[in-house]
């Protein structure tokens, strides 16, 4: 028996990295995988890998950057398992360029995979949920969408990256807010891991140790909180941003009110130098943009 026996889970971008070690994790406490991506030999290859462990899964490569590709996805969760019960976004890119080189493609391809490929399949999924709560079915379900340190704190040469998944973080808090209602849960993750996305820029620092410690940025280490926001464990908790890294786990603390200055009357634009001096001294200093 696992915690997601008889929960069927999608998971976007799960032919390799991070989304690899969810969809096995999955599977491996009982879920039903719908393993999504764009590249079929890898989506086929884990979906090969889940059943020769005895867990059940199927491949659906469709595009998660459009509704069709969604309708699509969840169609072929119906049609293997007879309905869907989460869906975790995992997929994304980069196109890294410090903000005066970034050009209109790079900025648009890594926010429609990011924003819009978080929207499709969630939207779809919930429309679904909607109706089935308000036939009187009972609906436990789930939405876990991926941000990153870039959309919390922003990340130099990452402009693009970093609107997108700061968009997924405030995405996640107004879907937590909104779909409690109808018996589904929103939260999202912060992973610090190793995958091809981190290879470049942090190759060095996240390699596999030699001497067989453990493995800090092992992507297999962040799976666990997946699968348990996955199943029936966390139905209480919606609307938290969870960071994990290696062993670590915590909740990231985001924007509140601060300090305020109120003069009951229009503030005249000089009076301003010395208010705002005032507030930035009073202010929690912010965590540093990476690689400030």
């Amino acid at each position: 028996m696992g915690i997601c026996d008889h929960r069927t889970i999608i998971v976007t971008g799960s032919g390799s990295g991070l989304g690899r070690q969810y969809a096995l994790a999955l599977a491996a406490e009982g879920a039903n995988v719908v393993v999504n991506d764009i590249r079929q030999e890898m989506a086929d290859a884990v979906v090969a890998e889940i059943a020769a462990a005895g867990g059940k899964a199927v491949a659906a490569c469709a595009d998660i950057t459009s509704m069709s590709g969604a309708d699509a996805i969840i169609a072929a969760g119906i049609e293997a398992f007879g309905d869907v019960h989460g869906v975790v976004n995992n997929a994304g890119i980069v196109r890294d360029r410090m903000f005066a080189s970034l050009s209109e493609d790079d900025w648009d391809l890594v926010i429609k995979v990011h924003l819009k490929g978080h929207f499709c399949i969630a939207s779809r999924l919930v429309q679904r949920w909607r109706e089935q709560s308000k036939a009187g079915q009972k609906v436990d379900a789930r939405i876990v969408n991926t941000s990153s340190g870039a959309g919390l704190q922003g990340s130099i040469g990452q402009s693009n990256y970093a609107a997108a998944k700061g968009g997924i973080a405030s995405l996640t808090l107004v879907q937590a807010a909104e779909l409690a209602r109808y018996g589904i849960t929103a939260n999202a993750l912060v992973p610090a891991a190793r995958t091809g996305m981190t290879e470049g820029p942090f190759g060095a620092m996240m390699k596999k140790p030699e001497d067989g410690s453990f493995d800090h940025y092992d992507p297999a280490n962040v799976a666990p909180l997946v699968v348990w926001l996955c199943s029936p464990l966390s139905a209480q908790v919606s609307g938290k941003v969870f960071e994990v890294e290696g062993g670590k786990v915590s909740i990231a603390s985001g924007w509140k009110t601060g300090p305020v200055r109120d003069k009951k009357a229009r503030w005249q634009p000089a009076e301003l130098t010395d208010v705002v001096a005032a507030l930035i001294a009073e202010s929690p200093p912010a965590q540093k943009v990476y690689g400030a």
